[in-house]
């Protein structure tokens, strides 16, 4: 298994000659090269490796790799049987990322021209290193790109489309307008509205729903969230389409403002933390139990699709996926470990809107 990792020195001979952070600030591209050979890394933000392609040789390949280059860290030169260039080729020219919508995964471009990719999927610990053009078969350095094109060729170009449109003058403007129409139809006007992004991307707010229609509760929903896929869901479902585009829900007869707290912790969590959040999934709040939002008496969250008692907000869509709506009930720390030993279906005699609602 290669063991080639981000030089920590400058003084090995080790060049770093490109560094890109996704849109989330959650994943880096790290692209490094000596005389011998360049290479791409894919870093999460503490630093670990997730993926690592080789690029290229820039000397005549060896028969065989060497483990000592290898062991000390350096960007490995591949055996001639594995590359395109077995006499070398020349140090890498232009480069220019295109980071996949879910912030997980990113493409690397040579002069316009695909010379790799590294998915969200990649792990080398598990021999899933990434693609690279110049790779022949699958190595511990990386796959063929040529292999895989085919099937990445969607993805990035649906990757391309979404970035293009959101640098897009106006593309939040119009996206939020259909998030609120879709809710004042589902549940009613709106109130107060808060941004719970701080600046960051994702850009996510919150959407507060007076009481009306003969309900004596406030709903409240994020907006924003479903504008970009989650990281992540395609390493556990097999449809991942329909689970990827999600937004947020709670109710409360009490503060409002107190409630939309739950909705700011979790709003951006999935790309900062490179994560899904899903129906059946809990959180467990992340500060001292007496200041949770919903009162000392629990601990954190369970996600559910659907709640007895509260409004079914499906029906919005957005780049072709269904959004689902996801509501926030609280759940005590022993319903936490319950959940955590035998599912959330285990609570689901004690789930209704009425603990929600009683809160606050």
């Amino acid at each position: 298994m290669a063991t080639f990792r981000p030089s920590e020195a400058r003084g090995d001979g080790v060049e770093v000659v490109l560094t890109d952070v996704n849109p989330y600030g959650s994943r880096t591209l790290v692209v490094e090269r000596d005389e011998m050979s360049s290479v791409a890394y894919l870093c999460a933000s503490g630093g670990a490796v997730h993926g690592a392609v080789w690029l290229a040789n820039h000397v005549p390949a060896p028969p065989a790799a060497d483990p000592v280059r290898l062991e000390a860290g350096l960007p490995p030169v591949v055996p001639r049987a594995d590359t395109r260039h077995p006499s070398g080729r020349p140090p890498l020219e232009t480069l220019r990322p295109l980071w996949f919508e879910e912030g997980d995964g990113v493409a690397l471009y040579e002069n316009d021209e695909l010379l790799a990719v590294i998915p969200g999927w990649a792990d080398i610990g598990r021999g899933m290193p990434g693609y690279a053009r110049d790779m022949i078969g699958e190595t511990p350095f990386a796959w063929s790109l040529a292999d895989a094109r085919d099937e990445l060729a969607p993805r990035l170009a649906a990757a391309r489309s979404y970035w293009q449109w959101r640098a897009g003058d106006g593309a939040w403007a119009s996206f939020q307008q259909f998030v609120m129409g879709h809710l004042d139809r589902a549940v009613g006007s709106a109130g107060r509205f808060w941004d719970a992004g701080g600046g960051r991307l994702p850009t996510v707010g919150i959407t507060e729903r007076p009481p009306e229609r003969g309900r004596g509760h406030t709903i409240l929903s994020t907006v924003g969230m479903s504008c970009q896929r989650m990281p992540a869901v395609e390493r556990y479902l097999d449809r991942p389409d329909a689970h990827a585009r999600i937004e947020l829900a709670t109710a409360t007869r009490g503060d409002p403002r107190e409630a939309a707290r739950l909705l700011v912790w979790l709003g951006q969590y999935p790309w900062h933390s490179v994560t899904w959040l899903g129906d059946g999934h809990t959180a467990h709040w992340y500060h001292r139990p007496e200041t949770f939002p919903l009162g000392p008496d629990y601990s954190g969250v369970v996600l559910l699709s659907r709640l007895p008692g509260l409004p079914d907000l499906s029906g919005f869509t957005f780049g072709g996926d269904a959004v689902r709506w996801l509501w926030l009930l609280p759940v005590t720390a022993g319903e936490l470990s319950l959940t955590a030993s035998d599912g959330y279906r285990a609570l689901a005699p004690r789930l209704s809107a009425d603990r929600l609602l009683r809160t606050g």
